[in-house]
């Protein structure tokens, strides 16, 4: 056995003292410094320093309304309606959003050759803009959509100019941007013009893993295989509610790998944590490239 499996986390609204939190850094770098080949797993706690909002709170609560399910997308104008006219709102926020100290110490480590592959659960590509080579984008991107008949891709970017043209009077409608470019906005969508495929005239769906459907399996596989070659997974900003993403570390448990997670508040893997700080992204981040 690699060693004792620490939950380190408490359930009170109080955040960890800086004296707790400089420990539980300090046992983490001990357990990074030990491994040399780290598969790295990131949630929405990364990018928000970035400006994009995450989903739940420090509880694994939702903080907003759960977003749109696939079955209904596909199934329902209105429920594409209503996903298109939130998302030409905030789409262009979402996509000024920059690469952060936490994405570019990840790239440090990749190039130091510590951090081998990154697995993200976003769809902002931000690990990708900051430098970071390998990263399996696990629910997909939000940069380009894809016609759910014969699967033409398209950039989201000319979707967007052609939402602005017909629906123009949406433009200007003020809101609260939400995660993955949707605005907490409540309007009425029945007038709301819905892009189709220009070669077929099928559904346009953005390239992403909405609630409710699955990830294709060839990118599981993948995710396993460097799963398979790394020794040791790190967690950083992701309360891995979601399974698509838990599955992994439920299997670095099964095979004994150390999995280490920087997070502030309760995830779904806290018992299967060998260390586990309570800090944000990029000060816990941070504090391991000073080890390289």
């Amino acid at each position: 056995m690699y060693g004792p499996r620490a939950s380190v986390f408490s359930m009170s609204n109080e955040s960890p003292s800086s004296a707790t939190q400089a420990d539980e850094l300090a046992q983490l770098g001990e357990a990074f410094k030990s491994r040399h080949r780290w598969l790295v797993i990131t949630g929405a706690g990364i990018s928000t320093a970035s400006g994009i909002s995450d989903y739940r709170d420090q509880h694994g609560e939702w903080k907003r309304p759960q977003p749109v399910q696939h079955q209904a997308f596909m199934q329902r104008h209105e429920s594409r309606q209503r996903y298109w006219g939130r998302s030409q709102l905030g789409f262009p926020e979402f996509m000024r959003a920059q690469p952060n100290a936490a994405h570019e110490a990840l790239v440090q480590m990749e190039a130091a050759g510590r951090v081998t592959a990154i697995i993200t659960q976003n769809v902002d590509r931000l690990h990708q803009r900051a430098g970071s080579a390998q990263v399996l984008d696990l629910h997909g991107r939000l940069d380009q959509v894809r016609c759910m008949q014969c699967h033409t891709l398209r950039s989201r970017a000319s979707v967007q100019t052609w939402l602005e043209q017909h629906n123009p009077r949406h433009t200007t409608v003020g809101f609260n941007p939400a995660p993955d470019g949707d605005a907490d906005v409540e309007l009425d969508f029945s007038q709301m013009q819905v892009p189709s495929c220009e070669e077929c005239g099928g559904i346009l769906k953005p390239d992403v893993v909405f609630f409710g459907d699955s990830v294709p399996r060839d990118e599981v596989q993948l995710a396993m295989d460097w799963l398979d070659q790394a020794d040791g997974v790190l967690v950083v900003g992701s309360s891995l509610m979601v399974f698509s993403s838990y599955r992994f570390v439920r299997r670095a448990n099964q095979l004994d790998k150390p999995i280490l997670a920087i997070n502030r508040g309760v995830t779904r893997g806290d018992a299967l944590f060998t260390y586990k700080a309570q800090v944000d992204c990029s000060t816990g981040l941070d504090a391991l490239t000073h080890l390289l």
